[in-house]
Order: C-alpha cells, then sequence, then structure tokens
C-alpha cells in the first residue's frame, strides 16, 4: 500500500530533522500539528542536499549529488520516488504549490559547495544566501501562508531577511569549521584569519538588520505558525547574542552554541511572552 510507504517517508522527514537540529526540530514541533509535517519535510530535503556537499568526504561528491539532483527532477515530474526523504518533499511542493524557481535556486548554491570556495564580493555572496537561505524560507512560507498568494506575496520579503539572519548566524558559527574542514569562506572580505572585532562587528549589525525585518513578518503570520517561527527567532537570536560577546579570537577557535538547557528555558520565557501578548 502506498499510504503504508508514504508515512515511512513521513517518518524519514521527521527523524532527519530530530537527529540534525534539536533547534529546529523543537521550533518545529511548536507549529500547528496542520502544517508541522510539511516543514519537516521541506528540512529533510534541505538537509539531505546539505549533507552530500558537506559530509561526504570519501566518496564522488559530485556524481551523488547529480544523481540526487536527477532522482529530484523526477519525483517532481512523477509525484513520487522511491528515496523516502525525496517522496515527502514533493508531496508538500504539490500541495502548496511551492515554485520550482526556489527549489532550483537552492540546488544551485548547494552545487556551488561542491566547488567554490571563497566569496569574493557582496553579489556572490547574497546569490549564494539567497539560494542556501532565503528560497528555504520562502518554500516554508508557502505552508506557513497555506499558499495564500496575496499573504505570501505580503510576507515574502521579511520571510527572505529572517532566512538570511539564520544562515548568517551559522557561517558566524561555524566559521572555524567552514574554513578548516571544508575550506571556505563565505563573508566576503572576511576570510578565518582576518576577522577581528570590527569585522565582526560588522556583520552582526547585518544580521541584527534582517532581524529587524524578518521580524516584522512573524507578527503577521497566521497563528498556525507564528509561535513556531518565533521561537526560531528568539533562538537564533540568542545564539547572535552570544557571539557578540564573544571575542573574535575566540569564534575563530571554538564553535559557540546554546546547550540544550538553555534552548527548554528559551522556550518556556518564550511561551510565556507569546501567550501574554506581549509577542508585537
Amino acid at each position: 500500500m502506498k499510504e503504508l510507504f508514504d508515512t515511512l517517508s513521513k517518518t524519514c522527514s521527521q527523524k532527519a530533522t530530530q537527529l540534525y537540529s534539536t533547534s529546529f526540530s523543537l521550533a518545529t514541533k511548536m507549529l500547528a500539528p496542520s502544517i508541522r509535517q510539511d516543514i519537516y519535510n521541506i528540512y529533510g530535503f534541505v538537509r539531505l542536499a546539505d549533507e552530500i556537499v558537506d559530509s561526504f568526504h570519501d566518496y564522488d561528491k559530485k556524481t551523488l549529488f547529480n544523481r540526487f539532483e536527477a532522482d529530484l527532477d523526477l519525483a517532481l515530474k512523477e509525484q513520487i520516488s522511491t528515496n523516502p526523504i525525496l517522496n515527502a518533499f514533493q508531496h508538500t511542493v504539490h500541495e502548496y504549490q511551492i515554485d520550482k524557481e526556489l527549489i532550483d535556486s537552492f540546488m544551485l548554491s548547494m552545487r556551488l559547495d561542491l566547488t567554490k570556495s571563497v566569496y569574493k564580493n557582496e553579489a556572490e555572496f547574497k546569490q549564494y544566501i539567497y539560494g542556501s537561505a532565503d528560497v528555504v524560507g520562502l518554500m516554508c512560507l508557502k505552508v506557513f501562508v497555506k499558499g495564500d498568494p496575496s499573504k505570501y506575496n505580503e510576507l515574502k520579503l521579511a520571510a527572505m531577511h529572517l532566512g538570511s539572519a539564520f544562515q548568517k548566524v551559522n557561517f558566524l558559527r561555524d566559521l572555524k569549521s567552514d574554513y578548516e574542514e571544508l575550506h571556505r569562506s563565505y563573508f566576503p572580505n572576511t576570510n578565518f584569519t582576518e576577522l577581528d572585532e570590527a569585522a565582526k562587528k560588522q556583520i552582526i549589525e547585518e544580521i541584527e538588520e534582517d532581524f529587524k525585518i524578518g521580524y516584522e513578518g512573524i507578527l503577521k503570520l497566521p497563528a498556525e505558525s507564528k509561535f513556531g517561527v518565533f521561537m526560531a527567532y528568539r533562538y537564533y537570536k540568542r545564539l547572535l547574542k552570544k557571539l557578540g560577546k564573544t571575542p573574535a579570537l575566540e569564534i575563530k577557535n571554538t564553535r559557540i552554541r546554546v546547550p540544550n538547557y538553555e534552548k527548554f528555558g528559551l522556550l518556556t520565557r518564550s511561551y510565556v511572552k507569546y501567550h501574554l501578548n506581549l509577542v508585537k
């Protein structure tokens, strides 16, 4: 029965989210059940593509990525895949009419990670951010607004800025591993060896502006998605605050994180703030 395989597919996407990101998984659990699985489906797809280019060092990444992309195209065309993650993702794509351009842009940025290691100017950086983060925010937005085109267009800019903020925080947090393990430097004119307090301050100010615009969009989200997205926003804001208080030299020598006990404390405070109508 196909229904049994579809259940397996959804379970795989949910498990991928839980295994790879405790913070995103926690935020997703705060979404309404009616949309929660579709966000798992999007995350599972995004994570699998990212893993191919970031983690499979002992294998031919290009061949694996090409095969994954071909399987993705078939899944979207035939509305089925024997790859459970792609099978779940294609269901969400068709359910909410997610634009193929968003998926193509994401895959393009992932493909860049196979060959490109340095982003020399703002234009290159923005193109990568759009494909690796902004479009993921837009895919999720399609689900949050249940495919409503007018609401989607109203919140599109905010969703892109929020996606950018999350990605840039990840880049700053992962500066050491990106440079030493993957030989990548994303921030233009600021590589691993050159990060100082002035450069760090400039990056953080840019992220704060993205968060400001993104937050305005959170306030306008439907009730089914607002608290979950607010939770993710609060987590990344906390992480950015910790990075801001951490000397640049320490960021280059270690990976700053928010411990699980802080995440759950943040959840509790966010829940109270949200339900007291303090989110405005």
